[in-house]
């Protein structure tokens, strides 16, 4: 028996009977004679050499056996006979392989930013997200910022800061005014000492003409915030509250206000990731990072006062003195425990103390995520 026997055109490949019928003949065997030969009934034969039964792996090597040749054959021979009548695959398997081989689209599609649908709707609505020319299909953006710490921006977080543009973009606030943002500074400190008060936040800085925009963060994404405008007099705020902590909440939101006032943000948005550690200082940062970090460090607790602090009790921080010196200088304890955190490393100081401001916040702001869905007018 040849076993290159089969056909090269897979749309014309016949079914392995066929073959076996041509060696039966070569032999002079009749079907009862391979029956008899293989210790099966004559009707199973039958099935197979009328292509009404496949070869299974076992037939394959009882076959092989009958014949002297590699079971191989056999199983090839069923092989290319069942992939020619397969049906051809949607064409948007590839497409729709493509996207998310690229982007976190199943996750997009879950957030609602996305309609699950066919795969050229689906080209054309990630081209509407991302703001390109969907006329040739969706096949990348043509994005090249960086990151706060000069690396490149993965998919999750791009898709990200463009949802937190096509939300701010359906948002209507008061015009922006520079000297009222810098007026506000001083009202949203007043509002550190309590965790309740954290909601009005993005009341007092639509009034400015900011678009505070709270976009749940993508998986693996691990971004803080985003400052960006969408013209030179709408300036845009993002925030993740990955970590949902006060002090996490106001030096974040403090840091992205900077940002805005040194209109950071107006020709390549500014993306913050891991706002935290060695990203939240003075050292081996971007200068607009430095410049934000200070600007939100002094905001939550005055340098003077937590470096004096900090200087007179490490390492021991009881939590008395923590909570006499938050009284002193007038916020939570939790922001004078994120400060020494970060400026000794000590990440299990009085934890406690980091309550959480997300519930309080979501209620009054424009939120995508934790079951809140904007309302974005196309």
């Amino acid at each position: 028996m040849k076993e290159n026997g089969a056909m090269s055109d897979m749309s014309n490949v016949p079914a392995p009977g066929y073959f076996i019928r041509e060696e039966l003949e070569a032999r002079g065997w009749s079907q009862r004679d391979l029956a008899y030969i293989l210790g099966t009934p004559e009707q199973a034969v039958n099935l197979i050499l009328s292509g009404k039964r496949g070869i299974s792996p076992e037939m394959a090597k009882t076959l092989g056996e009958a014949f002297d040749v590699s079971p191989d054959f056999f199983a090839n021979l069923q092989k290319a006979y069942d992939m020619a009548r397969a049906r051809e695959p949607d064409p948007g398997v590839a497409r729709r392989a493509r996207l998310q081989s690229a982007y976190p689209v199943r996750e997009m599609i879950k957030r609602g930013w996305l309609e699950d649908t066919d795969a050229a709707l689906l080209e054309a609505q990630m081209a509407r997200l991302f703001r390109v020319d969907s006329r040739e299909g969706f096949t990348q953006i043509p994005y090249a910022a960086k990151r706060s710490d000069n690396t490149d921006v993965s998919p999750a977080q791009l898709a990200w800061v463009f949802r937190v543009r096509q939300i701010a973009e359906s948002m209507i606030v008061s015009p922006y005014s520079e000297s009222a943002l810098h007026e506000s500074i001083e009202l949203l400190r007043r509002l550190l000492i309590d965790p309740e008060e954290a909601r009005r936040a993005p009341g007092i800085l639509a009034q400015c003409g900011i678009r505070l925009v709270i976009v749940e963060c993508l998986a693996n994404a691990k971004i803080d915030g985003a400052c960006l405008w969408l013209d030179e007099t709408r300036p845009v705020i993002g925030l993740s509250l990955r970590h949902d902590r006060i002090d996490n909440f106001w030096f974040v939101l403090r840091h992205e206000v900077e940002h805005v006032l040194q209109r950071h943000g107006m020709t390549e948005e500014v993306i913050d990731v891991e706002l935290e550690g060695n990203y939240a200082g003075t050292h081996n940062v971007p200068d607009q990072e430095r410049v934000a970090n200070i600007a939100a460090a002094e905001f939550c607790v005055p340098e003077e006062e937590i470096s004096s602090f900090i200087a007179r009790k490490n390492p021991f921080f009881s939590e008395r003195d923590v909570l006499a010196f938050s009284r002193r200088v007038q916020v939570h304890p939790g922001i004078v425990v994120g400060q020494i955190q970060n400026r000794t490393e000590r990440w299990d100081l009085l934890r406690k103390y980091l309550v959480k401001v997300r519930q309080y916040v979501l209620n009054e702001a424009v939120v995508d995520g934790w079951g809140y869905f904007p309302k974005i007018v196309a």
